[in-house]
């Protein structure tokens, strides 16, 4: 093999790593926005339902209404909606807002915030479709 084929190669292998590199770090960055997202739409709801009373039929109205308002979006079904509203009773958002995209690690088999959840079942499944997005 020739001394520029050589260089080639490795120059195409160091692109391809930063690449991947790059890719891995954008989709974290998505995946704790999506997360941040899911909390946050949770909280709107769970407080407007304490300060207005209003039960838990507006869940179905909202994923209807998010559905024809934005229909290219996926994941705001009744279920998901409960999901996030479960999400944000269960934490106060500071773990969450606590941990920078720049501290996470590409191992992300078992993440703090499941760890520490009081409902890890929840958390899991945001994970899972934030990760499906991404």
């Amino acid at each position: 093999m020739s001394v520029d084929l050589v260089f080639y190669s490795e120059l195409l292998d160091d692109l391809k790593t930063r690449i991947r590199r790059s890719q891995l770090k954008a989709s974290l960055a998505v995946n704790a926005e999506m997360i941040l997202l899911y909390w946050d739409i949770g909280q709107m709801i769970h407080k407007r339902q304490q300060q207005e009373g209003w039960g838990t039929g507006v869940i179905p109205r909202l994923s209807k209404d998010i559905r024809n308002e934005l229909p290219e979006l996926k994941g705001f079904s009744e279920r998901n909606i409960g999901y996030m509203i479960r999400f944000a009773r269960g934490y106060d958002g500071s773990v969450i807002l606590q941990q920078p995209v720049a501290k996470l690690e590409p191992d992300l088999e078992s993440p703090v915030i499941i760890d520490q959840s009081p409902c890890p079942r929840i958390v899991q499944d945001l994970l899972t479709k934030s990760c499906s997005v991404g």
